[in-house]
Parts: C-alpha cells; sequence; structure tokens
C-alpha cells in the first residue's frame, strides 16, 4: 500500500515544480545577500545585475564562443577516452595475465589528479587545444577502463559457459555476450567520467588555454567584473546539467537493461 501510495503521490502535476523550488530558493537568497550584505554590487553582482551581464556576453557572442571551445575539448578528450579505455578494460577482464601485467599500472596513475599534470602537459603540448585535450583524457580514462574492467570481471561465468557450448567465437563473445552484459555499468561510468571532463576542463582552461569558460571567468576576474564571473559560473551549472541528462538519456535504453532482465 505504501509503494502504491507514493507512486500516485508522483503523478500529481504539481510534482514536476518541486525540482525548482531549489532553485528559486537559491535566487530568492542570493538576492538578499547582494542587498543586504553590505559588499558592493561590483564585488558581490545580483541576479539582475547577473542577467543583464550575461545578455551582454549573448549579444557580443563571447558567451557562445567560449562555451562552444569548452564543450569541443571535453567532446574530444572524453570520446578519445572511450574509445581507448572501454576496449582496454574489455581486454583486461577477460584476460588474467593482462590484467596482472597492466593493472598495476593503472592503479599507480590512476589516483594523480589530473591537474597534477598540468605543467608536463603545457611542456609537451604548449598553450592551446591539446594540453586541456590531454587533460580531459586522463581524467576519463582511467575510471574507464577500471570500471569496464569491473563490469566484464562480474559476468556471471554460466554465460561463459553457454557461449562455450554453442561454439561462440571470441568475436561473438565480445559482441554478443559480453558488450550488451556490461552497458549497464559503462553508462554509468559514461555519466561519473563526463561531469569529471566538464570540471577539469574548466580548470585547465585558467592554465594552459586563452579561451573557453575557464578562461572567461579567470579573465574576468582578472577585469573585476564579477557579474561576468557568475554568468560563467551559471553557463558551466546549466552545461553539467545536460550533460548529465543526455548520459541518463542514454542510461535508459532498452540494451542498458540487458543484464537485469537476465538475471
Amino acid at each position: 500500500m505504501g509503494p502504491l501510495f507514493w507512486k500516485k503521490k508522483e503523478k500529481r502535476p504539481y510534482a514536476r515544480l518541486i525540482p525548482f523550488i531549489g532553485f528559486f530558493a537559491l535566487l530568492g537568497i542570493w538576492d538578499c545577500l547582494a542587498r543586504f550584505s553590505g559588499w558592493s554590487r561590483q564585488v558581490f553582482p545580483g541576479p539582475l545585475e547577473v542577467l543583464m551581464s550575461m545578455g551582454e556576453l549573448v549579444a557580443n557572442g563571447m558567451l557562445v564562443k567560449h562555451t562552444v571551445a569548452s564543450l569541443f575539448r571535453v567532446t574530444v578528450g572524453f570520446y578519445l577516452a572511450a574509445v581507448l579505455g572501454i576496449p582496454l578494460g574489455i581486454i583486461l577482464g577477460m584476460s588474467k595475465n593482462t590484467r596482472l601485467l597492466i593493472n598495476p599500472l593503472i592503479q599507480f596513475l590512476r589516483p594523480i589528479s589530473p591537474l597534477a599534470w598540468i605543467p608536463l602537459a603545457m611542456l609537451w603540448f604548449g598553450i592551446g587545444d591539446p594540453p586541456a585535450i590531454f587533460l580531459i583524457f586522463l581524467s576519463s580514462f582511467f575510471p574507464l577502463a577500471v570500471s569496464t574492467t569491473i563490469a566484464v570481471e562480474g559476468i556471471n561465468p554460466t554465460y561463459f559457459y553457454v557461449a562455450a557450448n554453442f561454439n561462440f567465437s571470441r568475436s561473438e563473445v565480445i559482441t554478443k555476450l559480453i558488450i550488451p552484459a556490461i552497458i549497464p555499468e559503462v553508462v554509468t561510468a559514461l555519466r561519473m567520467t563526463v561531469t569529471i571532463s566538464w570540471l577539469v576542463v574548466v580548470a585547465a582552461e585558467m592554465i594552459a588555454v586563452q579561451s573557453g569558460l575557464g578562461f572567461l571567468i579567470l579573465d574576468s576576474r582578472n577585469a573585476l567584473r564579477m557579474d561576468y564571473v557568475m554568468d560563467g559560473m551559471i553557463v558551466i551549472g546549466v552545461v553539467g546539467l545536460t550533460l548529465d541528462h543526455l548520459m541518463r538519456q542514454l542510461g535508459s535504453i532498452d540494451a542498458a537493461s540487458w543484464r537485469q532482465i537476465s538475471h
């Protein structure tokens, strides 16, 4: 009775408005602090000032330019990490000897913060897109490889016995058994790592490049335009929410429930 009761409650029209309550409360607190905190509007601008300055950035094209630059770097670095990290994880999960050889190296490099690589990245790649893409790649590659390895190791051995009975080739085992079975875990890993990538690109852009939302925030801070700084922060949050939503939609595809259904 209890679960059904809550399920019915969730279907009420006003339930869709609940997630916005927190945002409206934040706007109210922000406006009150801007009005009564004693800080000047230049140091702590209110929501109206930030909205007006965002209109300026949109009108002159700067906001779109920096957002596109950041998304480009995240897309390239993230896709490179997925294309290399997921296959490596499958190989490590299938081969114990390979795992014993490579996994210690991965576990050694994985805890090193991508930001710690900034000096080397700048030395190796100079200033521009390559160092930022490299840092994004590092932030995503190791989590994806490790998550995929764990997912492959967690597949029920019975499936492999059945595949052997049907004389599956190695490629058939990978395409018809392993890949469908690990999709839920891989989608979860992708969702987490794309968020990490978005965080890393903003930090990298404050140091290694001359464009992007991170650069916009740093440059605006140097110019004492705190309204532009907050505009950059807002766009970062909106894009982060959008990326997370896209990944959640990816996790809702039918193939992502293959393993749970088979259990």
